[in-house]
């Protein structure tokens, strides 16, 4: 029988998915936030690092929090399989938007994203837990596979993306060509697209080899289910549209000024909303039995670690990212960079360590850490990389640029982190969530990134306003304090764990 590398085979299809819907969210995402900050003379929307931060911020949030309405569509009426693929069809379009030279087009295509995304995303996760039972030991080990293949597209997209978007030798290419080289950005945003297209095609191509269960729709098995699920949806389309076009309405006849900073404290009071009502719901509802109301209490726990993590590590394309940009001397042997192109680091790293740790989890076997211990780990190592970030701000206080092997040691800290909590916290999902809601409860672990997105985006906005080591120092605290706490919730945890499976 056909593997991929000792794995189902199946996985070879969500791995190279997954590698070009990644490609093109980094390569998009590594050169965003440089794109609003940069002055409308260099092609850019002139926006100051608060409006950016707001607008970034909101955008990240969103497409993760959407793999919550995104798991629903797949449960209720599309199955995993489909919604896969109409998801991949939305961030093409979003990014072919992004293209064109327009701010229209850029706040549209940025929404297409966030609803393919949320579509795509958590489903396709949730099809990779399909492929292995839930004794399997070789289930880690997969998901850490994976995530080599979501990295190995996270540093490609920033390289090309990165290299289109700001790269004087492409820009002195379309002055010769008659081309206005403030467009690069655009053929960076373009390039993302191109990325996504080559995605679906692989995708199209391998269908067939994943499982049988992927194409139903689980959580409405009957068509009176299914009937009540295509009402819900669109009363709540519906609704969505309606309320989006009152707020048009209103900001065309000046009664309301939509902002970015408007709309960014918006989404923070909606986020918060969703997430307190949502785990309100799972907990509240009669639904549950005795065993499954204890495993959401340990995903409520995993949420909180993950998210903490998320609003650190995902500073990379935010406040990090800034600060390649303005405090870094991105040179290589006397070759100047993009700044963009550490956005690559991260993932490179990845790519190298991913199967040693995927090995070190297989190999351990029994004495495995558990996963509140693997998440406590991934906080300290977070902990430490910005008390690092913390001596390069301090370095780089009097205007001197500093070297980027100083971003270069905080990638590989955070990246040992993201190994440790990342594909780990997946796995745990797709362990513990209910079969009948699994799409719904990778939204969850999505959700957590959301709002850890949320959070990062807002500190990137503080940039201009504070000193960066005090943005720095307080990162780190802030981590090590929900590490300390992870780490006295360890022995609960398991013992909560090892009453479900005796």
């Amino acid at each position: 029988m056909r593997t991929f590398f000792g794995h189902p085979v199946a996985l070879s299809t969500l791995f190279f998915t997954e590698m070009w819907e990644r490609f093109s969210y980094y390569g998009m995402r590594g050169i965003l936030i440089l794109f609003m900050t940069a002055t409308v003379a260099q092609g850019g929307l002139g926006f100051s690092t608060e409006q950016a931060g707001a607008i970034y911020g909101t955008y990240v949030a969103m497409v993760y929090m959407m793999t919550l309405a995104g798991g629903w569509v797949a449960d209720k009426l599309l199955g995993l399989r489909r919604s896969v693929f109409w998801g991949g069809v939305l961030i093409m379009l979003g990014h072919l938007s992004l293209a064109v030279p327009s701010t229209q087009f850029f706040y549209f295509g940025l929404v297409l994203v966030v609803l393919g995304t949320g579509l795509l995303k958590g489903n396709i996760s949730a099809i990779v837990g399909q492929l292995y039972e839930n004794d399997d030991a070789k289930r880690d080990a997969g998901y850490s596979l994976y995530y080599m293949g979501v990295n190995l597209g996270g540093a490609l997209g920033p390289l090309v993306c990165g290299w289109l978007a700001q790269q004087p030798y492409f820009q002195a290419k379309l002055v010769a060509w008659g081309i206005d080289p403030r467009s690069a950005w655009h053929f960076g945003f373009g390039a993302a697209a191109v990325g996504m297209f080559f995605g679906l095609i692989q995708y199209l191509y391998g269908q067939k080899r994943l499982p049988e269960k992927s194409i139903a729709a689980a959580g409405a098995t009957t068509p009176e289910a299914r009937a009540k699920a295509r009402r819900q949806f669109g009363w709540a389309a519906g609704f969505t549209l309606v309320a989006v076009a009152a707020v048009l309405l209103l900001a065309r006849q000046g009664v309301i000024a939509i902002t970015p900073t408007g709309v960014g404290l918006f989404f923070d009071v909606l986020i918060t909303l969703t997430v307190v009502g949502f785990f309100g719901w799972l907990f509240l509802s009669a639904d549950w039995s005795r065993d499954e109301r204890k495993r959401l209490v340990v995903i409520f726990v995993l949420f909180l670690g993950a998210a903490v993590f998320w609003a650190g590590f995902e500073q990379a394309g935010s406040t990090l990212n800034l600060f390649a940009q303005r405090n870094t001397a991105n040179t290589l042997l006397g070759w100047a960079y993009p700044a963009s192109w550490l956005q690559s680091v991260n993932s490179i790293f990845i790519i190298i360590f991913a199967p040693i740790f995927a090995w070190l989890w297989t190999a351990l076997r029994h004495r495995d850490p558990s996963s509140p211990t693997k998440f406590t780990l991934g906080l300290l190592l977070l902990a430490v990389a910005y008390g690092v970030m913390v001596v390069a701000a301090m370095r780089s206080s009097n205007g001197t640029l500093v070297s980027p092997m100083w971003l270069i040691a905080v990638y590989l800290l955070q990246t040992f982190g993201e190994l440790c909590l990342s594909p780990v916290g997946m796995s745990a999902m797709s362990r513990l969530a209910p079969v009948r809601v699994s799409g719904l409860m990778f939204g969850v672990w999505f959700l957590a990134s959301s709002v850890g997105n949320k959070i990062a985006g807002r500190v990137g906005g503080l940039y201009e306003s504070f000193s960066l080591p005090a943005i720095f120092g307080a990162n780190s605290l802030f981590v090590l304090v929900f590490a300390i706490g992870m780490a006295l919730l360890i022995v609960p945890i398991k013992r909560m764990l090892a009453a479900r499976e005796a």
